[in-house]
Order: C-alpha cells, then sequence, then structure tokens
C-alpha cells in the first residue's frame, strides 16, 4: 500500500545567507562555543582554488545542507571565480549522484557501505563535522518526554498506537500523557537520518529491529495513518501540522523544530541516562570514540558508551569520486574541502548556527588525506 507523502520540500540552488542565520540555542539548542582546534592543524593542500573560472555541484543530505550552503556562499565571495550549486535531496540521493556522476560532491549523514565502495572503489566518504539527530513529538502539554529504542522500536512497528500506552507512562512517572493516537512520520526519500534513526532502534534493540532493516532507504513497517514526508523540511512541516506526530530530525532543523513547536525527547543512552542533544552531551558522546576513527572516516558513534553522551550523532560527510575527469575541477574541489575543514570549523561562523560540533584535529587532518586523493 502505498505511503501518504506530503508535498515535496526538497531545496536546490545556492543557498542564502539566511539559512546561515538560522539561529540556535534552546534545549537542544547550541550554545556558542570556542573555534575548533581543528583550525590549529596545519595545512595539508592549499584552499585557494585555480584562477580560471570553475563550477562544481553538490547534492545530498538535507541535514548537512545548510552547512555546506553556509560555506558554499562565503567560498564564493572569497574566490569569486567559483561557482558551487548546492542541494538539499537526501543523503541516498547524494551518495548516488556521486557515484554515477551526475554531482561532483555527494552530501551524506550516511558513509559509504561496503557495496558502494566495491562498486565504485574511487569513491571516499570524507568527514567534515559532527551532528546529531533529535526525536521530536507534537503532543500539546507534554514536556520532558523520554523514550528509549525499544518503545521507538515498538512505535515504528505499530504495536504501541497511544501516546498514554504503559510502555510510555513506565519512562515518564508523572508526566500527564494523553490518550491520543501516535501518528508515525517517517522519510519517504532515500536518507541519511533515517540511517542514523534505524542504526539507533538496531543497537539498543537489535531483537524488535533487525540490521537487516537498516539503511538510508528501509522497508518501514505498516502502521495505520504514517506519513512518509520528503527531507527534514517535509518532518518539521509535517510533524507541526500533525498534533500526535513522532518524527526524527536532524539538529541542523532545531530552530524550525523549536518555531513549529515541537517537542524534543531525551533519549536513553546505552549508560542508562536520559539525555538531549545539547553541545555537551554530543561532544561528550563524540570524545568516547576519540582515536578510534580509521584513516578512511567511516565510523558509527551510534549508541556510544560516554555516560553523559547522547546516543544519535555522527560524522557528516562528503562523498568525492577522487577519480575526477576534469583536473582543474578536481583542484577546485580539494581546495573547497580543504577550507572547509579549517577556516569552515570555526563554531561561532559556521557551526553554531546549525548546531554541529567541529571535527577532532586527528579527524582533520585524515580528511585533509583524503581530499588529497581527488586528482584528474
Amino acid at each position: 500500500m502505498a505511503k501518504p507523502t506530503r508535498k515535496v520540500l526538497a531545496v536546490a540552488g545556492l543557498a542564502s545567507v539566511a539559512l546561515l542565520a538560522a539561529a540556535c540555542g534552546s534545549s537542544g539548542g547550541s550554545g556558542s562555543s570556542s573555534s575548533s582546534p581543528a583550525a590549529m592543524v596545519g595545512p595539508a593542500l592549499p584552499e585557494k582554488p585555480p584562477s580560471s573560472n570553475i563550477s562544481f555541484t553538490e547534492t545530498g543530505s538535507t541535514l548537512l545542507f545548510p552547512l555546506v550552503s553556509a560555506w558554499a556562499t562565503d567560498y564564493q565571495k572569497k574566490y569569486t571565480n567559483v561557482t558551487i550549486t548546492t542541494g538539499g535531496t537526501g543523503s541516498g540521493t547524494g551518495l548516488a549522484d556521486a557515484a554515477n556522476g551526475t554531482v561532483d560532491v555527494g552530501a551524506s549523514d550516511a558513509y559509504l557501505s561496503p557495496s558502494a565502495k566495491q562498486q565504485t572503489p574511487t569513491l571516499e566518504n570524507i568527514a567534515l563535522a559532527i551532528s546529531s539527530q533529535q526525536v521530536n513529538y507534537n503532543v500539546p502539554g507534554v514536556k520532558n518526554l523520554k523514550l528509549d529504542a525499544k518503545t521507538l522500536a515498538a512505535i515504528y512497528k505499530g504495536k504501541i498506537t497511544k501516546w498514554n500506552d504503559p510502555a510510555i507512562k513506565a519512562l515518564n512517572p508523572g508526566v500527564s500523557l494523553p490518550s491520543m493516537k501516535i501518528v508515525v512520520l517517517h522519510r519517504a526519500d532515500s536518507s541519511g537520518d533515517t540511517f542514523l534513526f534505524t542504526s539507533f532502534l538496531n543497537a539498543q534493540d537489535p531483537g524488535d529491529w533487525s540490521s537487516s532493516n537498516v539503511g538510508t532507504t528501509v522497508t518501514w513497517p505498516s502502521v495505520p495513518g504514517e506519513l512518509g514526508e520528503q527531507g527534514n523540511g517535509g518532518m518539521v512541516e509535517g510533524c507541526g501540522a500533525t498534533k500526535g506526530c513522532i518524527a526524527y530530525i536532524g539538529i541542523s532543523y532545531l530552530a524550525k523544530t523549536q518555531a513549529a513547536g515541537l517537542g524534543e525527547a531525551s533519549l536513553k543512552n546505552a549508560a542508562g541516562k536520559f539525555v538531549q542533544p545539547t553541545p555537551a552531551s554530543i561532544k561528550a558522546a563524540a570524545a568516547a570514540f576519540s582515536g578510534k576513527t580509521p584513516a578512511s572516516t567511516t565510523l558509527s558513534m551510534i549508541n556510544g558508551p560516554a555516560p553523559a553522551g547522547y546516543p544519535i550523532i555522527n560524522y557528516e560527510y562528503a562523498i568525492v569520486n577522487t577519480k575526477q575527469s576534469d583536473g582543474t575541477k578536481a583542484e577546485a574541489i580539494r581546495a573547497f574541502l580543504h577550507w572547509a575543514l579549517h577556516a569552515g570549523q570555526d563554531s561561532k561562523t559556521y557551526l553554531d548556527p546549525v548546531d554541529f560540533q567541529p571535527l577532532p584535529a586527528s579527524v582533520v587532518s585524515q580528511s585533509d588525506a583524503l581530499a588529497g586523493k581527488i586528482g584528474g
């Protein structure tokens, strides 16, 4: 049975500066942090592009879109001979388009699968920043809701259908929960957010959510009234318009979820603590993986061991074919990525407005090395 889909909110074209101004703050929000230590890493590549007029394209993750767009806007101001066209089409599209050469740079919340790497050995996933994912809801009068993966899996499988279900009440003693139908929202497009969310469900509850149903595109259990949405923007709009909804939404849309009046759940982490995606909890979760990132930067940071860590964090990736057909374009892509990995890691200018965290210095060096492989 076809799943209903609200209007498509896929975003394309050059970003305006207003995207960068999408402010942050509040419970899951960003607080100001100092510039990244990554900025102290010595340059491995030039940030200046070739002097000729050059254009290249980027598309993919709607979670990463606001940051890449802000980067592209400022890079083009600095180097006016470069034109970068950006788009938010979903991580699955970014992965596929980078693999088949439809775009020059794909953007993804998900790293390359072994099969994708096998099919196109020259593809690399290059870590760019650290992000996270919210679980949002629209239940009037309910604040400080606590959820765990087992309960979320039961909701997304249609086993829990009301907000006052005993399983939800057990996690939220003292909270008045209404006998309101839960409306499940999921991404209809191929999405890195779906990969992150289903990875979390499987990591904490492998018995109820199989690893075979983890990915950018999954077979969602049939749940009466469920809604499929396009992009993070579609998830925000759909949940905002639907009383009783539950949705998973990338952290870069925090300001929009707040403007829509959506609640933000505290999720149970591996240590049994309930936490929201704040700068402190994201940093704590990332710190637990310090020194564990391989040279490929392919790493899952879902359900990490940090007691104060938020359980759904990840690297945001540029997906690039290191074997480009045009050497000049390859040089321009290398230069832009190097700039993003250094100047683009500035927290106040770029990362705080989208509630991202900077890469550790060691990972910046690893990503620089991967970008250095791009050639024509």
